[in-house]
């Protein structure tokens, strides 16, 4: 018998733990493949107390009996595609295609019942088979969810502060509804403009709605700011309220009187008030970065009623670009203004304090501030402890 084979083609096989199969170690990237012999072993080990919270709240029932889905998923139902989308937020995932790195997860998987999640195609069929009423139904869920929280950590906020932005949600393709509009970093970009409200006290969602990149207008806002009214605790006796420009309008006006708020936004430059301000009564402003101050009543064109009008006014020369952006200053000959709409009786300076906290801690100031008392902007609005910022 004669075996026609080349010499050494088949590796001599070698003892277990022979030093011949010792490799140069690796670097341990994104792709890096990982896995554990340790029996419930897991990096995720911290899902085990959100779903247990999620347990007590009773969130499977909430979702089974708000949500209208009419597909029937083959792989998980409806409830175990949302919690899994839920705890993948938890984990840090901002995206479905992460979900496969922990697809197989012993602690995930024990969580949702299965054996394996399905792939990203999977949970993007489901998503689209969702009609855009369960967006509402989803707020709903939300706003139990917030119910249930607040009464079993015993949280009892009678006074809160809502702060109501768009933000600029950039695209790149040819997406139903995108528009070239204000995109400070991808200028020329089309994108989306959804509306977002939070709560500044406890930093949570109250409530939003995705839409195209066009300016909202004023029934938008309106609707958008019921809905957030709707949505608040009974416990909330007290709403103050923040905005900036882009929610000047009457409607929007018109929806904090209805929802008993009271507001502070920023006006939007017309030509009218700017001949107003030239003609106000302008005081130096020592409490302020400004270099002068000033009020008045103004009724801008098609409101129902004069409103208190605040003003701050800069010299030209000591303003950068990137602080007029900051701000949402507009120009005159000879003054920068920064102007504000409110229903609040309190003192200048402290209601421009209190609209500076809504974008953040830090406060420009070409001048020694001095910061003012949160409890007297929420004065009359319950026990100090009702407060988180009371200083």
């Amino acid at each position: 018998m004669v075996i026609d084979s080349a010499k050494h083609t088949r590796r001599t096989p070698v003892r277990q733990a022979s030093p011949e199969l010792a490799s140069r170690p690796s670097k341990i990237a994104a792709n890096t493949p990982f896995d554990f012999e340790g029996k419930n072993l897991t990096p995720y080990g911290g899902l085990f107390p959100v779903a247990t919270m999620l347990e007590k709240l009773r969130f499977q029932q909430l979702v089974e009996e708000t949500l209208t889905v009419k597909r029937r998923p083959r792989v998980m139902c409806k409830y175990q595609f949302i919690l899994g989308m839920v705890l993948a937020i938890y984990v840090g995932f901002s995206r479905l295609n992460h979900i496969r790195f922990v697809a197989q997860d012993p602690m995930l998987t024990r969580i949702l019942k299965v054996l394996e999640l399905p792939g990203q195609s999977t949970f993007w069929r489901f998503l689209a088979s969702l009609h855009l009423v369960v967006a509402g139904q989803l707020l709903q869920v939300q706003r139990v969810l917030r119910a249930r929280v607040w009464g079993g950590a015993h949280v009892r906020l009678s006074s809160i502060t809502l702060d109501t932005d768009t933000t600029v949600h950039t695209l790149y393709g040819q997406q139903m509804g995108a528009r070239k509009s204000y995109n400070p970093k991808n200028k020329g970009k089309k994108s989306y403009q959804p509306i977002l409200t939070f709560m500044a006290e406890t930093r949570e969602y109250m409530g939003g709605e995705l839409r195209n990149g066009d300016r909202p207008d004023g029934k938008q806002i309106a609707r958008h700011l019921a809905a957030v009214f709707a949505a608040l605790p009974q416990c909330v006796q007290k709403i103050f309220a923040r905005a900036d420009s882009g929610f000047y309008c009457w409607e929007a006006v018109k929806a904090y009187e209805e929802g008993k708020a009271q507001f502070i936004m920023v006006a939007r430059k017309t030509s009218r008030l700017v001949e107003k301000l030239q003609t106000a009564d302008w005081k130096r402003s020592p409490k302020t970065d400004a270099d002068e101050q000033c009020e008045f009543w103004y009724q801008p064109e098609g409101w129902g009623k004069a409103y208190r009008f605040i003003a701050l006014r800069y010299k030209k020369k000591e303003k950068t670009a990137e602080e007029r952006e900051q701000y949402q200053l507009f120009d005159s000959p000879e003054y920068i203004y920064r102007v504000f709409v409110t229903n609040m009786s309190r003192a200048i300076d402290l209601l421009v304090w209190f609209y500076n906290q809504r974008a953040g801690p830090r406060t420009s100031s070409k001048k020694p501030t001095t910061m003012p008392d949160w409890r007297r902007i929420h004065r009359d609005a319950g026990p100090p402890t009702a407060c988180i910022f009371s200083w």
